[in-house]
């Protein structure tokens, strides 16, 4: 499959999931959200690898999987806290923004080209994700000073070096067990210290257990997208996946974009389209 479609298949898996993660996070510690949603998305991922015959990928893909599950954990836990108590459009994108643009300096100082469409199409995903980002500082509840901004911006930087170290990976035979690292490994720091801390007893299971299909395909298109195309392409499209948090948020809980924000929404997609014809 293309993996312009594959980046987009990302965006859009991860938007769904973080819009429900975030929703569950307003009831339920965000730690206890993932010490709950992370090992089931290890266990489908461990099966379904089993079933379909996957062959071990080299312990190094297993080790970089881990190491970002590591950094990964981090970045969730300061994203879905942000989603908490801020308004969810402003967070996601702000996080997006940063999420992207932190693979895209690895990839191009790798050595990987865009060409001219591609350039084109980087900067409007970029500019776009920039306008989204504009917002009013308010939480949920309108509470000022909760924006979660500052919470955003640190997820974002962690998300982008979890791209980037999940994106070492190369081996698309093992990609499933590659991501089983990632999840098994966040999973083991997160519920001993939910045990110790919050418990696990959820307060919302329904959203709990709804999220963690989203960041389970989301982590698996985009790798897929990495390793067909490349990180930087992979990485910005994955980067959209604010844009569906914002439409789900501004349809379901009634949120508002300012002009400039739509305008970013549009420059977005522009931007994608560009790299997916690319």
């Amino acid at each position: 499959m293309n993996p312009a479609l594959l980046g987009l298949f990302s965006a859009l898996t991860y938007g769904v999931g973080d819009f429900l993660a975030g929703l569950a996070s307003r009831s339920d510690p965000p730690l206890r959200v993932v010490a709950l949603s992370h090992p089931l998305a290890a266990l489908a991922l461990a099966l379904v690898a089993a079933m379909l015959g996957q062959p071990l990928p080299p312990t190094g893909d297993l080790l970089w999987g881990a190491s970002a599950g590591a950094v990964g954990l981090v970045a969730v836990l300061a994203f879905y806290k942000a989603l908490a108590v801020g308004p969810m459009g402003a967070v996601s994108v702000g996080a997006g923004a940063l999420s992207a643009a932190v693979p895209v300096a690895v990839g191009v100082l790798g050595g990987e080209a865009l060409g001219t469409l591609g350039w084109l199409g980087a900067a409007l995903v970029l500019v776009g994700t920039a306008l989204l980002s504009f917002a009013p500082g308010v939480g949920p509840k309108g509470a000022p000073g909760q924006s979660g901004v500052g919470l955003g911006l640190l997820a974002g930087l962690g998300f982008g070096f979890f791209f980037v170290m999940l994106g070492q990976a190369q081996t698309p035979s093992g990609t499933l067990w590659t991501l089983t690292a990632a999840r098994t490994t966040s999973s083991l720091i997160a519920l001993p210290i939910t045990i110790f801390t919050v418990g696990l007893k959820p307060r919302k299971p329904a959203l709990i257990l709804g999220s963690a299909p989203g960041d389970l395909l989301g982590n698996l298109f985009y790798l897929l997208s990495v390793q067909g195309g490349g990180l930087a392409i992979g990485a910005l499209l994955t980067s959209l996946y604010p844009a569906f948090t914002t439409l789900l948020a501004v349809g379901v809980l009634r949120e508002r974009l300012r002009r400039t924000q739509w305008g970013g929404v549009v420059l977005a997609l522009a931007g994608a389209a560009l790299l997916t014809a690319k």
